[in-house]
């Protein structure tokens, strides 16, 4: 557990030092103003205020005590001394994984700050950081409970989901290739750029995080296509390099939305429905959307308002 626990430490500044080192080799082959510096600078700063100001302003310590009420009413106690309580704890981990990445797709109140992982209109390692500064707020960790309750210890959970996330930072990436018979197991490259690909064909699939193998059991698994070069960022681009609004434009969409709902369902919807979703008639979520491209008769789709179906997501 210490070495893990070194190892993380030190990750931070092998990612950020991998981050440059792809951006000054990109830069080189394909030519300066080819990479998006200002935003790849955004992802620093992002992540910079994450996990320094806000770290101490914003601890929220009531989720791992909640974890820690969780796991002292446990169903099961796992043998963490044996190797397979610590296999246990990854697939557990990664079943909540899922979830919570699945969600915080389908579900607006968390799309709002995963939307800010979508954001940036090109596919590097530096967008990897980018997470938003909200997640603690918004109930990330209600989605890893059932781990603890399960047997899990939350400690142990808990560096396994940094260690989830520390894996996912090479995947961020448009030059590595297909990797065979591991695209079947694990999410690579190729599945996390489908992942973060705005195109109607890509959105909504392959949510894994070490793991592909839930996506291809619950069915969002979504190969890359050969014929079908991926688009990186929302589908309605965010152009601006103001930090500002990149963090906080769906945060300010869906508080329109919801000082004008007129119902109490209208209310609920905007928050728990999908992004794009409409109280009053046809949305822009990700299946209306394909429902109309299905159907050549059927008008074209208006330009959705910001913070809603495609101009939240879609990643």
């Amino acid at each position: 557990m210490s070495v893990l626990l070194l190892i993380l430490k030190l990750a931070v500044t092998v990612v950020l030092v991998a981050s440059i080192a792809e951006a000054l080799v990109l830069s080189w082959r394909h030519g300066w103003r080819s990479y998006d510096w200002k935003a790849s600078a955004i992802s620093v700063v992002d992540f910079l205020v994450r996990e320094y100001p806000l770290r101490w302003l914003l601890p929220l310590a009531f989720w791992t005590g909640a974890m820690e009420w969780f796991y002292a009413h446990r169903l099961l106690t796992l043998p963490m001394d044996h190797w397979t309580g610590w296999a246990a704890c990854f697939i557990g981990q990664e079943f909540c994984y899922y979830w919570y990445h699945r969600s915080a797709h389908r579900v607006r109140w968390f799309w709002c700050t995963h939307a800010i992982h979508h954001s940036p209109n090109q596919l590097n390692l530096s967008a990897a950081y980018r997470f938003g500064w909200t997640g603690k707020l918004t109930g990330t960790l209600a989605f890893f409970m059932v781990a603890p309750l399960l047997g899990m210890p939350p400690r142990v959970v808990l560096l396994m989901f940094t260690l989830n996330l520390l894996y996912q930072f090479w995947i961020h990436a448009t030059w590595i290739p297909r990797l065979g018979p591991l695209e079947w197991v694990f999410n690579t490259a190729s599945a996390h750029r489908v992942h973060h690909a705005s195109n109607l064909e890509y959105l909504d699939g392959n949510y894994g995080g070490v793991l592909i193998v839930f996506d291809r059991l619950f069915g969002t698994y979504i190969p890359e296509r050969a014929d079908l070069p991926c688009r990186y960022g929302l589908v309605r681009p965010i152009t601006s390099h103001n930090l500002l609004e990149i963090e906080f434009s769906q945060w300010r969409a869906l508080w329109r939305d919801l000082a004008s709902a007129r119902s109490a369902r209208a209310f609920l919807g905007y928050l728990v429905k999908p992004p794009g979703w409409r109280p009053d008639g046809p949305g822009e979520t990700t299946e209306e959307l394909r429902q109309r491209a299905a159907s050549p008769r059927e008008a074209p789709a208006t330009e959705p308002p910001l913070g809603t179906g495609l101009g939240v997501e879609r990643s």
